[in-house]
């Protein structure tokens, strides 16, 4: 049985975080493989309307290239309305019989779990595995295996603040992705 890590986000834009997380999840729990998973619409945020759902996949195609245990699942992009994992899951299990699913999520999320969408039936479908965050808890009910992750406090938002305001963001992305952040002029460069 393929065991596969499954880390969804917006990835608007992919930075050195979701790539820290998604190795030392691999790592730690010796999966086989690591699918990135964008979101079309998040249910709990909104994306960034002015970046294609085509800039936002180049952008990840680019941050985890050179990595062949890395691919994109682009299962959600693909549908409309918002991307409830319960939906997702279920669309996978039925896809990949013969893999185990493990829904990598923050410290953000271990403490929104009881607000999930159909939360009850999403636990029977896919392990979740909890990465800490700085300034949020990681208390739950719900099963959760947790995986210790070196500290790297970044996130997509802070990254379009600091490229909007012409800071660095050089070691927070890939270098490629900030070549075609630059090249693309995308978040206000």
């Amino acid at each position: 049985m393929l065991k596969v890590g499954i880390l969804g986000g917006t990835f608007d834009p992919p930075h050195n975080g979701h790539l820290l997380i998604a190795n030392e999840v691999l790592s730690t729990l010796q999966l086989d493989e690591i699918w990135f998973l964008p979101n079309q619409e998040p249910p709990h945020k909104k994306k960034s309307e002015s970046i294609s759902n085509e800039d936002r996949l180049q952008m990840l195609e680019l941050a985890i290239g050179g990595n062949d245990a890395f691919r994109v699942e682009t299962m959600e992009l693909h549908r409309q309305g918002p991307s409830y994992t319960v939906d997702t899951m279920k669309m996978m299990n039925n896809q990949y019989p013969d893999h185990q699913f493990f829904f990598i999520i923050g410290a953000d999320m271990i403490e929104y779990l009881p607000k999930w969408h159909k939360i009850d039936e999403l636990i029977k479908l896919v392990q979740f595995v909890g990465v800490e965050r700085p300034s949020y808890s990681s208390q739950t009910d719900y099963p959760v295996l947790y995986v210790d992750v070196p500290a790297l406090d970044v996130s997509s938002s802070m990254i379009r603040d600091r490229v909007k305001n012409g800071k660095t963001v050089r070691y927070l992305l890939p270098d490629s992705v900030i070549q075609f952040i630059e090249e693309k002029h995308l978040y206000g460069t």
